[in-house]
């Protein structure tokens, strides 16, 4: 046989060869949408089939998910430490109690509100919790790290102090009412339009489950495209280092206004969700620990990773309040006035472990032992999970430009 013949054959038999070698990775490009769609069947059939605590469970975990993943933007992609989210969700909350919310008076408090339709409300929240980020920005742009974290618990002081003074807007230390959310003439409570789906009556936990739903999953969608674009790639690379972001043409301090501006807007929409899930707002709940619960869940589900926002956000969101229904049988945790830990305390302790073994043994979180179980990811010396290398059997092996690196505009 001639060597250009064995040449040949080698050929035909590598190109035979390659497209059963890429089967099961095609298999498993394949499984992932499906999955996804299999995931998203079962959220949209939930209603249907558990009780009102579940859905009230969900629909705040739905809110949690939103304020994660902006806050995993900014401290994860971005790099910038931020103790203040408690404060934007607060802006958030109010602005929509505010804008929807009628005048009245609650005890000695005279409140005053403009009956403004629910939907403006929302968008109101989110709109000036944007620009409360935005106003902070100038600020963030020229710190870094721990001064940064430090000039950020600064706004959730003021913040609560704003709250309990300002009573004809926000009714002070009593708190105000949430009003309840409407959408073109159709309300999210349990009164007109009675609503009934295969003869299982839709309520407000049911309408709320479904308004969470479609705002988490627009939440995560935006993020994720945001990050996979040239402006992400901006973020990423800044948070790697910013003097080489800057030589790359990266324009630093706009960047970190941009993304100080949508981590606020994201934290107003959670803030906004949080007041019709709990039915009403007070000060105290947009305190200091409400800014260390949503680092506890970007830590818990792993920094920089959208998918990891979202878990995290599920794990410390709803524990306590799982906790709290089936404390008789949990061990060690006891309802009021019965012995053992309270369901909250029983529920920071297990942060508390759950972030130590995290950072000692997987930094990168839930995120990443969902990769390693699911063998899309692979162990680098230092502890980090990163996603397989794709196939290259298939390609040419031809030098091929590499891809520019990534730099953002100055407009």
């Amino acid at each position: 046989m001639s060597e250009s013949t064995a040449t040949a054959a080698r050929g035909s038999t590598a190109s035979t060869a390659r497209p059963a070698a890429a089967g099961p990775s095609q298999g498993r490009r394949l499984l992932r949408p499906l999955l996804l769609v299999a995931l998203l069947v079962v959220l949209l059939l939930l209603p249907l089939y558990v009780e009102e605590f579940w859905l009230r469970t969900g629909f705040a975990a739905f809110g949690a998910i939103v304020g994660a993943i902006g806050l995993n933007l900014l401290v994860g992609n971005t790099g910038q430490l931020s103790l203040a989210h408690a404060f934007f969700l607060a802006v958030g909350a109010v602005s929509y109690v505010y804008v929807s919310g009628e005048p009245g008076g609650l005890g000695v408090a005279e409140l005053s509100g403009l009956g403004l339709p629910p939907v403006v409300g929302m968008i109101v929240g989110v709109l000036l919790a944007g620009l409360a980020g935005l106003v902070f920005s100038p600020l963030a742009a020229r710190l870094r790290g721990i001064y940064l974290g430090v000039a950020s618990l600064a706004l959730v002081f003021i913040g609560v102090h704003v709250l309990n003074a300002w009573t004809s807007v926000t009714g002070g230390f009593n708190g105000r009412a949430a009003p309840e959310f409407a959408l073109f003439g159709f309300t999210f409570a349990s009164r007109d339009p009675e609503l009934y789906v295969l003869g299982v009556p839709f309520r407000e936990s049911e309408r709320l489950w479904y308004l969470g739903l479609v705002l988490a999953i627009a939440a995560y969608l935006f993020a994720r495209n945001l990050l996979r674009s040239r402006p992400g790639r901006a973020l990423q690379t800044l948070r790697d280092s910013e003097v080489a972001a800057s030589v790359m043409g990266v324009n630093v301090q706009g960047y970190k206004a941009r993304i100080f501006l949508v981590s606020s807007m994201y934290a107003g929409l959670a803030g906004v969700m949080y007041a019709l899930s709990i039915g009403s707002i007070a000060p105290e709940s947009f305190g200091l620990e409400v800014s260390i619960l949503y680092l506890a869940m970007i830590v818990l589900g792993g920094l920089g990773s959208v998918n990891g926002a979202v878990l995290g956000a599920l794990f410390v969101s709803a524990l306590p309040l799982v906790f709290q229904r089936y404390a008789d049988v949990i061990p060690f945790v006891g309802g009021r006035g019965e012995g053992g830990l309270a369901a909250g305390e029983a529920a920071r302790f297990l942060f508390g472990t759950a972030i130590v073994l995290v950072i000692l043994f997987e930094p990168a979180g839930l995120a990443g032992i969902a990769r390693r179980v699911t063998g899309r990811g692979r162990r680098r010396p230092g502890g980090r999970v990163t996603e397989s290398a794709p196939d290259t059997s298939s390609r040419s092996t031809s030098p091929v430009p590499s891809e520019k690196p990534a730099q953002g505009s100055t407009t």
